[in-house]
């Protein structure tokens, strides 16, 4: 039998909109979807989503919710109309999946979800660098327990590179970790214990010297009693690239590696040589040492798979918008769970909250000011 045809509302065709949403849509990466309504500010983009989806357009979103003819309504705006956008549409009867980051505050996301709940809507997440072919691999590596208990988890999320739009100001909720923090974040707790709760040590700085107020720079630490330290950095002054975006050391072995490759080794405590504790001092002056019986891997993206990607801080490849997508089909006419939770991403937001609780910034008046 067909499979049934969600009709989707895109508001926004930038970054995210076009790049992402429309191209996942329309190039049948998911062919559940039919792109019937975009809305957007600029002419050009209207006229492009006319010409290559066949969609109606408008210049408002809100134009867009009032003339309705789509089931759910793909929120791309600008981050701060994520919350009264989603809430809008979720009080106009739409489905809405919301981009990064879907809130400022816990406080905002839990009137999101109340809402959803309220109106009989669903609410999705789109975190599409959590189901990345790499990350899943991580994921399948830490929780099969070869690398022993986890112990500390650095990601780096750094380039170096000058930015001067309207997400280089903090009323637009800009800066480093709204921007890029969302991805850090969200997959650094899935490296963390859910029961636990984690504790935040972050500094932030701006140093833009082209007239921005938010954060370039963001080092943030995550930590809790039976837990891993997991530190991120995100940085826009990071001249020599580091190879590895993760280095994951655990009781038993580590791994390292990036979206395109991944290494690994591990042993097996039952086949490690028999040690006695020396007593007193060391023997023969020297450190102890032993052979261990290592176990390396790897694995390495598909070369065909990784000529589709977007991003620049990191390669983000279609899979993952695809596996959100294929999930949210799945939830409205599968009863499916969701991969990606509202828990989950309420405690990213908590977390991105007080880190910018810890670190207030000088503000600046933007030249791009975002209406509600």
């Amino acid at each position: 039998m067909k499979a049934k045809i969600i009709r989707v509302g895109i508001a926004g065709q930038g970054r995210s909109g076009y790049n992402i949403h429309s191209r996942c849509l329309v190039n049948h990466e998911v062919d559940k979807f039919k792109i019937t309504a975009v809305a957007d500010q600029i002419p050009e983009r209207r006229r492009d989503a006319e010409n290559e989806f066949g969609a109606r357009t408008y210049d408002d979103y809100k134009k867009l919710l009032r003339a309705g003819g789509f089931d759910l309504f793909v929120n791309a705006l600008p981050s701060p109309l994520h919350v009264p956008g989603t809430i809008q549409a979720l009080k106009a009867g739409y489905h809405v999946l919301c981009e990064k980051p879907m809130a400022k505050s816990v406080a905002e996301f839990d009137k999101m979800a109340a809402v959803a709940e309220k109106c009989k809507r669903r609410l999705f997440a789109f975190q599409n660098n959590r189901p990345q072919p790499f990350f899943r691999k991580i994921l399948e590596i830490v929780q099969s327990g070869v690398l022993g208990e986890i112990i500390h988890v650095r990601s780096n999320w750094s380039h170096f590179s000058r930015r001067w739009d309207w997400q280089t100001f903090q009323v637009n909720m800009g800066g480093t970790l709204f921007n890029t923090g969302p991805h850090a974040i969200d997959q650094a707790l899935m490296l963390f214990p859910f029961k636990v709760e984690p504790k935040v040590f972050c500094r932030m700085e701006c140093k833009n010297k082209l007239g921005g107020d938010a954060e370039d720079f963001c080092a943030l630490t995550i930590y809790g009693k039976g837990a891993p330290t997991i530190e991120i950095i995100i940085s826009q002054y990071l001249a020599y690239p580091m190879e590895a975006r993760y280095n994951i050391c655990g009781t038993l072995g580590g791994l390292s590696g990036n979206e395109l490759e991944l290494r690994w080794k591990y042993y097996d405590p039952k086949k490690a040589p028999v040690q006695k504790l020396w007593q007193p001092w060391s023997l023969e002056r020297k450190y102890p040492h032993e052979d261990l019986p290592w176990v390396e891997k790897t694995w390495k993206l598909d070369a065909e798979r990784a000529k589709q990607a977007v991003g620049y801080t990191l390669r983000s490849f279609s899979s993952g918008p695809q596996a959100i997508y294929e999930n949210i089909h799945a939830m409205i006419y599968g009863g499916a769970k969701p991969i990606i939770t509202l828990a989950q991403v309420r405690r990213q937001i908590a977390v991105m909250e007080e880190a910018h609780r810890q670190n207030p910034l000088p503000r600046k008046a933007s030249r791009w000011p975002i209406k509600k």
